[in-house]
């Protein structure tokens, strides 16, 4: 006689190990888009510094690695990885999904018309990666699912938690929350997961007062932290000699403000200053940005470098003498949560000058650890710029007092323990 089948939404979770009996071993289950990818250091951090705190971990990918390049900190993470992509398994999807709708039947037909009543063939294909998830954990199983982005990750993540009952928490970071997600769908991930992390205060406020009143002190705060040691600071800085550097790391995206900073740089140019804008990043822009760069008569004063490890990034940071990151909010309404860059920036003793976009401003008290402008205005950016050129001693007071934020706020150990805090209990350390 096949078992019973559990209430479907049970959060103390109901797995079979290969044994035959129920598990509770504390490991943590990391629901990710595509593993390893270069530009969420941010997942990367928090995954090695949760291991180093004694959690097993298991990632799972709902896409494959796209060829980029990789960071070297990738090789210290000890957790096994697992891919869910149709591309690389489509027949083990299939085959797992028909044992769970012959294992589980109601919990399986439950939980496939929650997902086909979105009516989007991208949600039911994220359901069927979810029941190969949900088998190899009935199988192998975790304590807790935890989804970074909620988007793929995290409908997989719900999903999975429907059909196994392993309660999961996400965390929602920016494009993902104002234009990659329905409302209702994010309102309903929210509903389900037993806490929901995002990135700053900012988007804290949204997800209660815009997506979901009900959500009962649901939605966390945590910021993303940073491993300081990958980051060195080095006081005084204003000694250093040669043309200044304005570095600029992020994706070749419109949120990003590129191209107010290339038209700074154009500005600063007709002021007779010499200086050079280091560009790290790829993305659909770049092409248009060289075509501006270009158009400017700047290609003496912007280079290119493209994607890059994190090693050469924090070298760069380390080379710079101003970072820049004039964040915008787009047209469509995507905009940054707290870029991850900009802590990056700060924790290895550089001027920030930035805009006042979502997050930043509880990052950044300006003109105190940093500088803010309005966002779409080159003209105050190239004025920014040109104070902190003309004043070394200013450049290195704020980076003196952005590094002792970062220090005091911004660890990935305080943020991994509040990240810890929401999960089951057995998998605190």
């Amino acid at each position: 006689m096949a078992p019973e089948e559990p209430p479907v939404g049970c959060l103390s979770f109901w797995i079979e190990s290969s044994e035959g009996h129920i598990d509770s071993t504390p490991t943590i289950g990391y629901v990710v888009s595509t593993w390893p990818r270069l530009s969420q250091t941010f997942v990367l951090t928090e995954v090695v510094a949760l291991e180093n705190s004694g959690v097993p971990l298991r990632i799972f990918s709902v896409k494959d690695p796209g060829g980029e390049p990789v960071h070297a900190k990738v090789a210290k993470v000890r957790a096994q990885v697992t891919y869910l992509s149709f591309k690389r398994g489509w027949r083990r999807i299939a085959r797992a999904n028909l044992r769970l709708a012959r294992q589980l039947p109601v919990r399986y037909a439950t939980a496939m018309v929650h997902a086909a009543r979105y009516g989007r063939v991208g949600v039911l294909r994220r359901f069927f990666q979810a029941g190969y998830l949900a088998d190899l954990l009935r199988r192998d199983p975790v304590s807790h699912l935890h989804a970074h982005f909620a988007t793929a990750p995290t409908l997989l993540a719900m999903f999975a938690s429907e059909l196994t009952g392993i309660p999961f928490t996400f965390t929602a970071h920016a494009k993902d929350i104002y234009v990659d997600t329905q409302p209702k769908l994010l309102r309903k991930q929210i509903e389900r997961a037993s806490a929901v992390v995002t990135v700053s205060e900012y988007n804290r406020h949204y997800l209660k007062n815009r997506i979901s009143p009900d959500s009962n002190g649901k939605i966390h705060c945590i910021y993303n932290g940073l491993d300081l040691s990958d980051f060195n600071f080095r006081w005084p800085r204003f000694a250093d000699s040669g043309r200044p550097v304005i570095l600029f790391v992020a994706r070749l995206i419109p949120k990003k403000g590129l191209e107010d900073l290339i038209k700074a740089a154009a500005i600063l140019k007709g002021r007779g200053r010499l200086f050079e804008v280091v560009i790290i990043g790829s993305g659909p822009l770049r092409k248009a940005m060289e075509v501006l760069t270009s158009q400017l008569g700047l290609e003496d004063y912007v280079v290119f470098r493209g994607a890059q490890p994190q090693e050469s990034v924090s070298a760069a940071y380390r080379r710079a003498s101003i970072f820049a990151l004039p964040c915008i909010v787009t047209e469509e309404g995507d905009r940054d949560g707290i870029p991850t860059a900009v802590l990056e920036a700060m924790a290895s003793g550089l001027p920030v000058v930035s805009t006042p976009v979502s997050g930043i401003p509880e990052l950044i008290d300006s003109s105190r650890d940093g500088v803010l402008v309005p966002p779409n205005d080159p003209s105050k950016l190239a004025d920014a710029l040109d104070s902190l050129f003309a004043d070394p001693h200013l450049r290195d007071a704020l980076a003196r007092e952005a590094r002792t934020k970062i220090e005091s706020r911004f660890r990935v150990e305080h943020s991994s323990s509040q990240l810890l805090s929401l999960f089951p209990t057995g998998a605190s350390r």
